[in-house]
């Protein structure tokens, strides 16, 4: 049941200082005030009548989203918060960085501004969140894009363990004894490197911006801290079983999902991409051969053009008889070809 008795969010002035985030064209940010926590929070420009929330991955930002939200602004009102911890937003009173923690922090967002229920889009770890609730608040969730979700491969592919260390105790300091002498152009291209399965389409201006950015990410006293706790909370969420584990929950989500998967993708493989097709009851898969983690920002384009056919065809099975049968239009695999034309330059 929807809770109650939280306060309404308080919403502070629309002006962006200087220190705060870049913004795309027509984008505005507020910052959103709940009992311990304080998410900065990105809209695009539009007037579309539907509520989406877009959540990001690990070391990630609202700003992920930009590319995807100005394409679809003729047909959802786009919203995307800086988890706690990331990007401009502060860090949790309690510390609880768990898949569950950010979990509670979307949900507490969607009830103290009312938009529920809304098209729900998360990304790598922020899938895992957007399964989280999905499948604990389906009032909240009117359809649940995914995009490489963080949900549980054992063993992960290889080129993934390297992120999965981070969690190891040390391994932290160790990293940043080998990589102390690294500029942030050199941490930036290794990051797209990793992020994106043709790290060519970042144009030189937004690699700049990215560098820009981590390097103040880097300064902030809980970057690390925040990077480390949510690495763990993404491995403790793979060890969880019964009714918590994430495959469970995405068994339960109602919602109609749309799979988005890269064939590159370096830390999301395809066998997690098929399980995901058994698992969610109501869903479709779209494969992008040459896309890696990031498909919202490498191949906007594509996402943009998937999620309209999911409206389209939820559109059509509610006008044939309302919530009833099954999606059956989802059942098969769908693949995406030909490169993006206007590739993100968000970080």
């Amino acid at each position: 049941m929807p809770s109650t008795d939280l306060p309404r969010a308080a919403v502070a002035p629309a002006a962006v200082p200087p220190e705060g985030p870049r913004l795309a064209n027509g984008e505005t940010v507020r910052t959103v005030g709940l009992p311990g926590l304080s998410l900065v929070v990105r809209s695009a420009a539009g007037g579309a009548p539907e509520p989406a929330l877009c959540v990001h991955g690990l070391g990630g930002s609202s700003q992920n989203w930009s590319a995807l939200m100005a394409r679809l602004s003729d047909v959802v009102a786009a919203e995307a918060p800086d988890l706690p911890g990331f990007g401009h937003s502060p860090p949790p009173d309690d510390g609880d960085y768990s898949i569950p923690g950010h979990a509670r922090a979307v949900i507490r967002l969607l009830e103290a501004e009312g938009r529920g229920p809304v098209h729900l889009f998360g990304n790598s770890m922020g899938g895992a969140v957007a399964v989280k609730v999905a499948a604990a608040r389906p009032d909240l969730v009117r359809t649940l894009t995914l995009i490489s979700p963080a949900l549980p491969e054992v063993p992960p592919q290889s080129t993934a363990w390297p992120t999965a260390l981070a969690a190891v105790p040390g391994t932290t300091r160790l990293y940043t004894r080998l990589t102390r002498d690294w500029s942030p152009e050199r941490r930036t291209a290794a990051l797209l490197s990793l992020c994106y399965g043709d790290p060519a389409v970042v144009g030189a201006q937004a690699r700049e911006d990215a560098a820009d950015e981590y390097q103040r990410r880097m300064g902030l006293p809980y970057f690390w801290d925040s990077m480390v706790r949510s690495t763990r909370g993404i491995v403790d969420a793979y060890t969880l079983g019964g009714q918590h584990a994430l495959w469970r929950q995405a068994e339960r989500v109602l919602a109609p999902t749309l799979l988005v998967y890269g064939g590159r993708d370096k830390l999301v493989s395809m066998k997690s991409a098929r399980r995901a097709a058994r698992a969610f009851r109501d869903r479709r898969l779209l494969v992008i051969p040459g896309s890696g983690h990031v498909a919202m920002m490498e191949h906007p384009v594509l996402v943009d053009r998937a999620f309209r056919d999911l409206l389209s065809d939820l559109a059509a099975r509610e006008r044939e008889g309302g919530n009833g049968g099954r999606w059956e239009s989802g059942g098969g695999w769908s693949t995406g070809t030909g490169p993006s034309t206007d590739a993100a330059t968000g970080s």
